[in-house]
């Protein structure tokens, strides 16, 4: 379901819904659409309050540094009423699609939120498919509290996967460039292989198997 009405200011979107009664906004944003390694991870949030003080370094996870990242990820899951992380892994974005895998989980990760929200921003791609009204903003993870807190958490939480496959896998360097594609990746890729969770539908690991 779209948003019915007039068009809304990005800039003050959420002050707009919650001065209009709507307080319960989900933000939804994903981490990794470009890494050729690692799952793709959605994550959807309900703040409690968009003023709040806890929150005032939240922002794009991309404009934080890693430390700053972690110290707001428990501090957003604390701030929400609600929240959900979807974990979408190479065999599924192979088989559907990186762009369907990624509406799929922003899908998924509204549903699976224990509070059903009032309104659903996404960052830049719309989805259908969900009961409520529903909004994609351009650049929403830079100009929406929500889809930032959403985009910390999914950040975090692979930041977190890549941490650990790279002790399962070791020798890639998984850990310093999270899966995305590096001249080190690459000269591990060509020496090593890829691995089960290397993305065999992107182009440079499609070359190395076939």
């Amino acid at each position: 379901m779209t948003s019915p009405g007039s068009p809304l200011n990005p800039l003050n979107i959420e002050s707009t819904l919650r001065a209009s009664g709507i307080t319960r906004i989900a933000g939804v944003d994903e981490a990794g659409r470009g890494p050729c390694a690692g799952p793709l991870v959605v994550a959807a949030v309900i703040l409690k309050e968009s003023s709040s003080h806890a929150l005032a370094k939240v922002k794009d996870s991309k404009a934080l540094s890693e430390k700053v990242r972690e110290e707001l990820f428990p501090i957003v899951k604390e701030e929400a009423i609600a929240f959900s992380i979807i974990e979408i892994w190479p065999e599924e974005l192979d088989a559907v699609g990186l762009h369907k895998s990624n509406l799929a989980g922003m899908r998924r990760a509204v549903s699976s939120l224990s509070v059903t929200p009032d309104y659903v921003l996404t960052d830049g791609y719309a989805i259908d498919g969900i009961d409520v009204p529903t909004l994609a903003v351009w650049k929403g993870d830079q100009v929406a509290l929500s889809i930032s807190a959403a985009s910390i958490l999914a950040k975090v939480h692979r930041d977190h996967i890549m941490v650990e496959l790279d002790t399962q896998y070791p020798g890639y360097g998984l850990a310093g460039h999270k899966g995305y594609i590096t001249a080190t990746h690459t000269a591990a890729l060509e020496k090593l292989g890829a691995t089960p969770i290397h993305r065999k539908s992107f182009a440079n690991i499609h070359k190395l198997l076939y």
